[in-house]
């Protein structure tokens, strides 16, 4: 009998999931696993946890929702904590697997800890297969190699929108067959090392975890709503559920895949005609791609402070105390403190107000950018390793921007999102004038 272990990490669904779908094809039986790896909950070398409790709030309610899809089709979800080349050797030990299945990784530390666990599972004469889940365009299909991609985006996307095509998604499997799995045994937040969430009642969404909120929300956003109608004129909006899409925090867990939104996507452009804002969304969807193959083709250059450029003139130093004014809005820019008491309070903020806040701490108070893309990595409930540090990247003019720097008149930008000081009001809480 053919035994197979499925190791589940930001890909959190059944519905367009090849790993899921190869290992079935591949095996008589699987088993699907998680592992919260212990390093995940550490606090990294800038001092802030890697992860914080939003996103594991978030994770826990997705991955409570993998395993009852799961047993939905005969199958559930075995929770594993510590190492990952160790916990998952022990599982192949136990059920005497010969393959495990995952997802690709690109990143830095992914891919280290995905080269440990198949040298790991060598010595049991276990073979690590892996395939690329979270992209819209495969890698394979893209009309470059993955070394001559432009380091341009709109050179990058001219091609590829006139060369490449989307493909089809895999459709969640009828039936899947697992020996019996025991019931789901999730930590609890404070076993993990962290404060259970307290929720807002200023927050712009409530996030819930999981493959079926993510579709309730896609639904909800294209069909019940039609807010992808006016996606482009509201998408810089600051406050309020439809503004913008708020996929991000789905997709950063694989609980959407973005080929998903694509053809649900295509199917409302097909009952309701295309425009610029359905565009604008696929045009989204595409940078969110470019980061990914971007963080393949230069790897640790983005976690370096000189970046993909090589920067080394003009670097800042870090200064503790200019940047907790920065993550706990006592800056007296009333504009950069709303947006991030909104992000301390609820891991959420809105993508214009992540430009002026990255934008800020770079070039007026002058810190080293690395900084605030940590704290952005404990405290985002959408974190996502290749958006978060190529778009930090971006911004503090080391990464893809072709001019170089990007500085942000803070006072035009608050006048001109945030006129009626909505946003400031909301969240400075009436304890200084605005």
């Amino acid at each position: 009998m053919k035994t197979s272990i499925v190791w589940f990490k930001t890909d959190l669904r059944l519905h367009d999931n090849e790993t899921l779908i190869r290992a079935i094809e591949h095996s008589d039986e699987i088993i699907p696993v998680y592992c919260f790896d212990e390093a995940h909950f550490k606090t990294t070398k800038f001092g802030f946890k890697k992860t914080g409790n939003f996103r594991t709030q978030f994770l826990l309610e997705s991955l409570a929702d993998l395993d009852k899809n799961l047993r939905a089709l005969g199958s559930g979800l075995i929770i594993l904590r510590g190492k990952p080349e160790y916990e998952l050797l022990k599982i192949v030990q136990k059920y005497k697997a010969q393959k495990v299945f995952s997802k690709k990784e690109v990143a830095f530390e992914e891919k280290q800890t995905q080269e440990l666990v198949e040298k790991e599972l060598w010595k049991a004469h276990c073979q690590l297969e892996t395939y690329s889940t979270s992209t819209l365009y495969h890698a394979q299909d893209l009309p470059f190699a993955l070394k001559d991609i432009p380091d341009i985006f709109t050179s990058f996307r001219k091609r590829v929108e006139k060369e490449a095509t989307v493909r089809e998604i895999f459709n969640t499997p009828l039936v899947i067959k697992s020996p019996v799995i025991e019931e789901l045994c999730l930590p609890r937040i404070e076993q993990l090392g962290l404060e259970p969430i307290t929720k807002d009642c200023r927050a712009a969404i409530n996030f819930n975890g999981g493959e079926t909120e993510g579709y309730k929300r896609l639904n909800q956003y294209f069909f019940e709503t039609h807010a992808i109608a006016s996606y482009k004129e509201t998408r810089n909006g600051m406050i309020g559920e439809n503004y913008s899409t708020k996929f991000s925090t789905w997709l950063s867990l694989g609980c959407l895949s973005p080929r998903e939104i694509y053809y649900e996507l295509k199917k409302y452009e097909a009952h309701f005609s295309p425009n610029e804002s359905t565009y604008w969304l696929e045009f989204e969807l595409l940078w969110r791609d470019y980061f990914r193959f971007m963080m393949k083709k230069y790897s640790n250059k983005f976690f370096q402070q000189a970046g993909i450029k090589a920067k080394t003139d003009n670097l800042h130093k870090h200064n503790t105390d200019l940047l907790l004014t920065w993550i706990n809005g006592e800056t007296s820019v009333d504009f950069i403190d709303a947006n991030m008491i909104e992000l301390k309070l609820t891991g959420f903020m809105s993508n214009r107000g992540r430009q002026n806040v990255a934008s800020y701490l770079c070039h007026d108070l002058k810190l080293d950018w690395r900084y605030g893309a940590a704290y952005f990595e404990q405290q985002l409930i959408d974190y996502d390793v290749c958006s978060n540090w190529g778009n930090w990247a971006y911004l503090a003019g080391v990464g893809n921007d072709p001019r170089g720097s990007r500085i942000f008149n803070i006072e035009k930008q608050a006048n001109d999102y945030d006129s009626k000081k909505i946003l400031r009001r909301l969240w400075l809480n009436n304890t200084r004038e605005v």
